[in-house]
């Protein structure tokens, strides 16, 4: 079977699988890197003449190539999945990636944000316009729900309620997340300047929560420099201030404090694996770990409030 056909034929699959355009441009891009070096390098035209040492010569060729570790775990991943699809459709009987071995990535403990970097990225906006209120909340909302950038920009009016949010997240799988009092009062202040904005742009059709200034739904771009702009107004410095780093944030503030287990997190996160939750448990500090052993130290829950210890 042409190995061309059959990455077409997958290329439509993940398509109906509802994968996202970011997704789709990544799995287009390695197995488009993947199909090159199979045609050009090795002669191969068809499917099953793919073998293990094929494989093991492209991921070694990248890594020749500088790409680094975490990159090559990753695009061994994306194929990974694409061969075990092949298997799965019966055109293959083995995936020629089970024996290419993968590279051992270090691991980084991430540096995030405090609660007083938060603090003082949300008061760096004001509600005295549209895009200022517009800024203040998207910030809020990104420390206190753990939202995907790609969940912030999708996020529709009519899935915002008075304690709730529905999620449209990874796949289209659909979840929800709650919004606490200090979070709505932001929210409802924002509202109010964003109705305000549409009456004043005259915008009636866009259903978007967050809007740019023309009217429109944000791009990657445009939340990206939101949260630049935050750091730089707050004086972040010695950290990478991004969407992603609001989601750990909010994921060791639930871990650490002890008020939510990691299988809970792990649902409101929309992590559909809860291993990925688990690797937020490594960026604990010393001291957050040795408070959570204390409040959970067994003898000083067994002594506590016996008088006889006073």
């Amino acid at each position: 079977m042409e190995l061309e056909d059959v990455l077409e034929e997958y290329r439509y699959h993940c398509l109906a699988k509802g994968f996202t355009e970011k997704t789709m441009r990544n799995k287009r891009q390695e197995l488009n890197q993947m199909k090159t070096y199979l045609m050009e390098k090795r002669a191969i035209t068809d499917l099953e003449s793919v073998t293990v040492h094929d494989m093991r010569a492209f991921i070694r060729r990248k890594q020749i190539a500088g790409l680094q570790p975490q990159s090559i775990v990753a695009m061994i991943k994306l194929i990974s999945a694409f061969f075990n699809w092949c298997i799965s459709e019966e055109y293959l009987v083995e995936n020629p990636m089970t024996k290419v071995e993968k590279p051992k990535v270090p691991k980084k403990i991430m540096k995030g944000f405090t609660p007083q970097d938060i603090h003082k990225m949300i008061d760096s906006f004001t509600y005295k316009s549209y895009l200022e209120a517009r800024n203040k909340a998207i910030i809020a909302m990104l420390a206190d729900c753990g939202l995907r950038s790609m969940e912030i920009r999708g996020l529709r009016s009519i899935n915002v309620n008075d304690t709730t949010i529905m999620i449209n997240g990874k796949g289209n799988k659909e979840r929800i997340v709650f919004i606490s009092p200090v979070l709505k009062k932001i929210l409802i202040r924002y509202e109010r300047l964003r109705k305000q904005f549409c009456r004043e742009k005259m915008i009636i059709n866009s259903d978007r929560y967050f809007l740019t200034y023309l009217g429109e739904g944000l791009s990657h771009v445009a939340l990206y420099n939101v949260v630049k702009e935050a750091g730089e107004r707050a004086g972040i410095v010695g950290k990478r201030v991004s969407p992603h780093t609001f989601r750990h944030f909010y994921a060791v503030q639930a871990l650490s404090t002890g008020q939510m287990d990691v299988y809970s997190l792990s649902r409101i996160l929309g992590h559909s694996d809860i291993a990925t939750t688990q690797r937020y448990l490594t960026s604990l500090s010393d001291i957050q770990l040795q408070d959570k052993a204390v409040s959970s130290s067994p003898l000083m829950n067994l002594f506590k409030g016996d008088p006889s210890n006073e």
